[in-house]
């Protein structure tokens, strides 16, 4: 899992005005790789529980989610397309991580993207 993570994960960032055309050969292929990382984070986060909690968060959060798909999600203009991105990443989460925070707290590795979601 770590090798793919780290070798095989690749979203190019392209400038603001070649992927706003979301039929430019750029945006689509950005976006194929993103989907690709969401679903590898949906395959690592699978190991929960029969890998150490602590190396699949690691690889799962702090990074596929900060490392490469929160860069993307960052650099999506607000509106429904984002909406649709997190709430994927979001549904890749197991709700077993949360149960022990106290309300209004997160993750450590989830701070950044939690703050993206209040704006």
């Amino acid at each position: 899992m770590k090798k793919s993570v780290e070798e095989d994960v690749f979203i190019p960032l392209y400038p603001k005005s070649t992927v706003e055309d979301k039929s430019s050969p750029c945006s689509k292929f950005q976006e194929r790789r993103f989907w690709s990382a969401v679903k590898l984070l949906s395959n690592v986060v699978l190991w929960d529980g029969i890998v150490e909690e602590d190396k699949v968060r690691d690889l799962g959060l702090s990074k596929l989610l900060n490392r490469y798909l929160l860069l993307n999600i960052l650099n999506t203009p607000l509106g429904p397309e984002n909406i649709e991105k997190c709430k994927k990443v979001v549904a890749c989460l197991p709700e077993r991580w949360f149960q022990d925070l106290k309300s209004g707290s997160t993750l450590p590795e989830l701070v950044n993207f939690c703050q993206h979601l209040l704006q």
